[in-house]
């Protein structure tokens, strides 16, 4: 308890409580106290667990740093393999192209290999009697027209000629380029009808079209067996 004299002239009495002294600075140096040894000891283990830290935090980088210089060689050695692959890709795909225009050429010229055969088919079977074919040639490509030239023996042979042409399939528009009448080369006394006639080719459509197969089912089933050629 602490007593306070209010009495001018009074003297101070000691009080009886209680007191709080700081500690002298002297005791925390090397003196030799306990207090000293601890607090020394403190900021040893506090050292020691920081340099722990950071050797614990560099290790741990550098393992790190290891594992990501791994990973980088990998994916170097993968872009390695895949701009082999890419390449090797693009080579099989420009072969591909090459190989895809040269089926489209060939089959543009398989598509027209018909075309004469059948326009000289028709031609043949249009002739009637009495008409002799003397010459047939080409004349334009697009549409594609022949020039047939040949002898009658009457006005009435040649309008009977491009009446069956222009009933074919695979020709239309049978036109007259001259007709005119002259002596002919066996019997300067038998008059004939030479004319020239201009006949356009056009392809059918494939439903009116009747095909047959290359080979007879005969044939088809001894390829199919085995052993068979």
């Amino acid at each position: 308890m602490i007593e306070v004299n209010l009495l001018p002239g009074g003297k101070k009495r000691a009080s009886k409580g209680f007191s709080f002294a700081m500690p002298k600075l002297s005791s925390l140096g090397g003196g030799g106290g306990d207090a000293g040894d601890r607090y020394m000891m403190f900021f040893g283990v506090a050292a020691a667990i920081a340099i722990g830290y950071m050797g614990f935090t560099f290790m741990g980088a550098s393992s790190e740093r290891e594992e990501l210089g791994v990973r980088l060689e990998e994916e170097r050695q993968d872009s390695i393999r895949f701009a082999a692959l890419i390449e090797q890709t693009n080579r099989l795909t420009a072969r591909r192209d090459s190989i895809a225009e040269r089926v489209n050429i060939i089959q543009e010229i398989d598509a027209g290999r018909f075309v004469w055969p059948h326009l000289l088919d028709e031609v043949a079977a249009a002739v009637p009697e009495y008409t002799w074919l003397s010459e047939i040639t080409y004349a334009n490509a697009s549409p594609l027209q022949v020039r047939i030239v040949g002898r009658a023996g009457s006005i009435y042979s040649v309008t009977q000629f491009m009446r069956r042409l222009e009933s074919s399939a695979f020709l239309r528009d049978a036109d007259v380029q001259t007709i005119q009448q002259q002596p002919s080369e066996n019997d300067p006394t038998d008059l004939v009808q030479v004319f020239e006639l201009l006949v356009t080719y056009e392809s059918p459509p494939l439903d009116e079209l009747q095909t047959v197969p290359l080979f007879d089912e005969e044939s088809s089933a001894q390829s199919a067996a085995p052993g068979g050629n």
